[in-house]
């Protein structure tokens, strides 16, 4: 399409409900909203290793009508390695501005006061994809890695597990920030909300112990 076509486009564009639960599920994990320019303009970017290719292809066909080219490999070189990764990148909107400005504060990211008002087990099921890991294929417990968020917002993610899902959770101290850990109990619930939206190949990373139970009972 040509720039006027393009910006006629976008004009049109919307989030709907499930975009933007799991626009939200993104930001807390791996995805990247960035700013552009004025009026405020932001675009999502999501990239992961290209051994992840079948999640990256889920979230691009939720976002399809976002984005202008299909995701694409491309070769990154960290610490003399050679790493293959694979993403796309949105068209740049106002709507996803602002949501860079909610989430964001000079370019790091940050948690709402509000953010237990839009996160849903969708969202917690996306943000787990990106960014949760198990604690080991014995145990229930896993671990939500928030080490780029600072201290106070790590609290809040845990107030927010608590209060909307009633989820209790303590943290352990990396070298770069603190995880979320959620430990028996807690990790049954959490997989319990979150399975029905697990892609298959994301099923790993449901403990082995998990992946036939269901939501314990009050």
């Amino acid at each position: 399409m040509r720039s006027k076509e393009i910006e006629e486009y976008k004009s049109k564009l919307s989030l709907s409900q499930r975009q933007k639960e799991i626009l939200i599920g993104l930001i807390l994990g791996d995805g990247h909203l960035e700013r552009l320019y004025t009026p405020i303009l932001g675009r999502l970017k999501v990239e992961h290793s290209y051994k992840q290719k079948e999640y990256v292809d889920w979230i691009y066909e939720e976002f399809r009508n976002w984005i202008r080219s299909k995701p694409k490999s491309k070769r990154k070189k960290v610490w003399n390695k050679t790493y293959l990764n694979y993403g796309f990148i949105t068209y740049g909107h106002r709507l996803l501005g602002e949501f860079q400005e909610k989430f964001y504060r000079k370019r790091k990211k940050i948690i709402p006061n509000d953010l237990e008002k839009d996160i849903t087990p969708l969202g917690l099921a996306i943000w787990y994809m990106d960014d949760g890991s198990i604690k080991s294929r014995k145990h229930k417990g896993l671990f939500l890695n928030t080490q780029g968020f600072r201290e106070d917002d790590v609290k809040r993610l845990q107030e927010v597990l608590k209060v909307k899902f009633g989820i209790s959770s303590t943290t352990r101290k990396e070298k770069n920030g603190k995880q979320i850990y959620l430990g028996g109990k807690s990790g049954e619930k959490f997989i319990a909300l979150i399975k029905p939206h697990i892609i298959s190949s994301m099923k790993y990373k449901i403990p082995r112990v998990l992946r036939l139970t269901e939501l314990p009972k009050e």
